[in-house]
């Protein structure tokens, strides 16, 4: 049997279709790992939010907090 030669354009057209294929599962992974980061920052959201209902603390006391450089902070018990 014959063994047939493969032009480089046709190896050229079949890497394509790969780097394609590659794209598509990667773009496809980048996707999926967006959503589970928004999804983590929702539940961060929710945590922060009950923490700061169920702390006692006013708006203004916990803004206070999170603005202040670090370092900076008084020790209040």
């Amino acid at each position: 049997m014959a063994r047939r030669t493969i032009s480089i354009d046709e190896r050229i057209e079949k890497q394509t279709e790969v780097v394609a294929k590659a794209k598509e599962k990667y773009d496809e992974a980048v996707n999926e790992l967006e959503r589970l980061l928004a999804c983590r920052d929702d539940v961060y959201r929710e945590e922060i939010l009950k923490a700061f209902e169920h702390s006692g603390r006013s708006y203004k006391e916990v803004m206070d907090f999170l603005q202040a450089k670090p370092g900076k902070q008084k020790n209040k018990v």
